[in-house]
């Protein structure tokens, strides 16, 4: 694992994945991210001791596809249009925008191949950056978007359970889910959770740019 080449990828992109929160709850009524200066790409503003250190750095130890997460952006759901639905929508930006950085480095794999502007090693250099880029950006949006609170695929189910049914699926896992999460990065578990769906996707962009 090319440590110098992952981290400022996953840097980027668990950014850019917090941004797209905010950014969302913005245009949705919600200025509280933007107020408190949360919404921007400065990696300083979005840090999480777990999920961008520590998690990262117990997957390079483990040897596994390298992934983590930024500090929540903060969303006022009640300064939402249509708070249910609209946290669903805030929910789903983020794992959004991990797929269209992927969509963007497939993209460039096929145009920096069929190009030829690249000196051989160049091309060789450009395209490892962009294969890391594009399985971790999926790997970023299969891991959010399994659903388990406080993870986005958790706010999505939520959003689209009837009222009663998602009061409960959200308090009990307000209270297990980040344990969860945890246990199954520890025990290794995710893998056979995230590496199927993560192939899947991977597959279909090399096959739909023809990479």
């Amino acid at each position: 694992m090319d440590l110098f080449i992952v981290l400022p990828i996953l840097f980027f992109s668990i950014v850019l994945h917090e941004f797209a929160h905010g950014y969302c709850a913005y245009r949705l009524g919600d200025d509280t991210a933007y107020i408190m200066g949360r919404l921007t790409l400065n990696p300083l503003k979005h840090i999480d001791l777990i999920g961008t250190i520590a998690v990262p750095a117990l997957c390079y130890v483990m040897g596994v596809p390298m992934f983590g997460w930024a500090k929540p952006v903060p969303v006022n759901a009640l300064r939402l249009n249509d708070p249910r639905k609209s946290m669903g929508k805030v929910g789903l930006a983020g794992p959004s925008a991990n797929l269209l950085l992927a969509v963007l480095c497939a993209f460039f794999i096929k145009l920096v191949l069929v190009t030829g502007f690249l000196s051989p090693q160049g091309a060789a250099q450009t395209i490892k950056f962009l294969i890391y880029g594009l399985q971790i950006n999926v790997l970023l949006a299969v891991f959010n978007l399994m659903p388990i609170p406080p993870l986005d695929g958790g706010h999505i189910v939520e959003a689209l359970l009837p009222p009663g049914p998602a009061l409960k699926y959200g308090l009990f896992f307000g209270r297990w889910g980040m344990y969860i999460v945890l246990g199954l990065i520890i025990t290794s578990l995710f893998r056979f959770i995230l590496y199927p769906p993560m192939y899947l996707v991977v597959s279909l962009l090399g096959k739909i740019f023809g990479i």
